[in-house]
């Protein structure tokens, strides 16, 4: 399809060589803004935690440099049945780390798994997809209708060791609610390049190399040390001190100093990611808001209100101070050949004003918003930008920002969809606007996987039969004329606000070589590291 074509040229492998690099092995140092809360792959659908499991976990595909679909834990596939099955050869001579083989039982269970209550991937894998295992080392993906695009978001799909988890009471996953973790959360036995072998949530994590990893592996590194640093201050002067070696991300304002030093630079470039804002439109009462008995977001035009009461420019140019693009669609323009049919709504306060009281509210009304401190790029400062323009408009608004563990806790479907109005970001799985319209716009329904990540509950079931049929497309302009009409739909609607994608910084020391994909995984076992 086209949108990997795209993503090829949008990712030519961002290489930093600095230094003649040493062949020797080394530890390296990184530092994110989050903290790793849970080791369990199916506790939280996230970026940066899907890139730190991934260098311990594997799924039965990966991803390479120019994110394309590579063979992994499967050496290969084929699609039978006129696409109602897909036959998947797994690698063999395989081991988990704690040296329990790899074979088609691992694969059925991580099937059931990932699909259990309580895991956030639950629409990595189709609810009505049945896994049959053929032998040790083949398994059948049975399906009622044909799914082209059944294992493009596999690469996270992470495979666990059915053994082990028996063994550690752990068959269910750990939900990012749980208030006690569980042995998957802190401890994690997967087949990659690295084990984990300290893990002190909102300290460190160690990773270790795997000597028995099935692959050749490309990095030189002996361990990886992870380190939360929620303070940007504190990261970049810790990237300068030499006490990391690498950081993500470098805030906006601190890049040219980054690059003006002499013991370090910045990696930039596009991020799939969009950031968008989205609203409660489930409840007949918002749990946060002095609007008693109704439910304003219910009402398409408070939602344009809020639209067109945001400054996507001023964002891009205060905040974001530039390294952003003002989004019209909830999907990055490279992944969608259409994109280009759609404008954002302009901005326009005095016409959120008209709105709001057309719609019953002329003197606006209070709500409060959710909002991450430790995610996306500058989130917080995003969220104080967003209250300020609102609160030209009449609408107040109080701000809940906190660190991303307390904030997905609060808000996904483990917690209760607990929230009114919330900022958010999203990169799709596939790297396909299905995955956008299936996980971000489909109706929740129980029992379903579909709209997991709907936080706010929009519903059309017009769109969800357009989700339906673009999953079984295989006409490319066709597939993309359906993709058209969902948009139209969602847009119109005002069904979130999109508002930028952000731009990828990452802080690297000299000696040290990194590939970044605009997927913004900082995926370390392509990492090498000179003396």
């Amino acid at each position: 399809m086209t949108h990997r074509t795209s993503i090829l040229a949008l990712t030519s492998a961002a290489l930093l060589c600095a230094t003649a690099l040493s062949a020797s092995a080394a530890t390296l140092r990184y530092a994110n803004q989050g903290d790793l809360k849970s080791l369990d792959p199916y506790t939280l659908n996230e970026t940066t935690a899907n890139a730190h499991l991934g260098h311990v976990y594997e799924g039965l595909t990966r991803r390479g440099k120019d994110l394309a679909i590579e063979p992994g834990l499967a050496e290969s596939w084929e699609i039978l049945d006129d696409g109602k099955r897909w036959r998947f050869n797994l690698r063999q001579g395989v081991t988990f780390q704690n040296g329990n083989p790899f074979t088609a039982d691992d694969v059925l269970f991580s099937a059931d798994r990932v699909r259990a209550t309580g895991s956030n991937f639950q629409t990595r894998v189709p609810a009505d997809a049945e896994f049959v295992k053929v032998d040790d080392y083949t398994v059948d993906v049975v399906l009622p209708t044909p799914n082209p695009i059944l294992n493009a978001q596999w690469d996270t799909w992470y495979i666990m060791d059915q053994e082990w988890a028996v063994e550690h009471g752990v068959e269910m996953p750990t939900p990012a609610s749980a208030e006690t973790p569980s042995f998957a959360a802190l401890n994690a036995n997967g087949t990659g390049p690295f084990s984990i072998t300290v893990h002190e949530p909102g300290v460190r994590t160690v990773f270790t190399r795997n000597d028995d990893w099935w692959d050749e592996p490309e990095h030189n590194l002996d361990e990886i040390v992870f380190t939360p640093i929620a303070s940007d201050a504190t990261r970049v002067a810790a990237l300068l001190s030499g006490e990391v070696d690498v950081i993500e991300p470098v805030p906006v304002q601190d890049i040219e100093r980054v690059r003006a030093s002499d013991r370090a630079d910045v990696l930039t470039g596009p991020e799939l990611r969009t950031i968008f804002l989205g609203f409660d439109q489930d409840r007949d009462e918002l749990l946060y808001s002095n609007v008693e008995g109704e439910n304003p977001f219910k009402d398409p035009r408070v939602r344009e209100a809020f639209m067109r009461a945001i400054d996507a420019d001023l964002i891009r140019d205060r905040v974001m101070r530039g390294l952003s693009t003002p989004s019209a669609l909830m999907i990055a323009p490279e992944l969608f050949a259409y994109s280009d049919q759609f404008e954002r709504t302009a901005y326009d306060p005095d016409r959120a004003r008209a709105l709001l009281a057309e719609a019953g509210y002329p003197d606006g009304f209070e709500v409060g918003m959710d909002c991450p401190n430790d995610r996306y790029v500058n989130d917080e400062a995003i969220c104080q930008g967003v209250v300020s323009m609102l609160a030209r408009v009449g609408v107040r608004v109080n701000l809940n920002a906190q660190p991303k563990a307390q904030y997905f806790a609060k808000v996904l479907r483990s917690g209760g969809y607990d929230t009114s109005f919330y900022l958010l970001g999203w990169t799709p799985g596939t790297f396909d606007s299905h995955n956008v319209l299936n996980d971000l716009h489909g109706c929740r329904t129980e029992g379903s996987p579909r709209g997991e990540t709907n936080l706010g509950g929009y519903c059309n079931e017009e769109v969800d039969a357009l989700i339906d049929r673009i999953l079984v497309e295989s006409d490319e302009d066709a597939r993309n004329a359906l993709i058209e009409q969902a948009y139209e739909i969602t847009t119109s609607e005002f069904a979130y606000v999109p508002l930028h994608q952000q731009a990828l910084a990452w802080g690297v020391a000299s000696g040290v070589e990194l590939v970044q994909r605009a997927d913004n995984q900082v995926l370390l076992y392509w990492a090498r590291k000179g003396e």
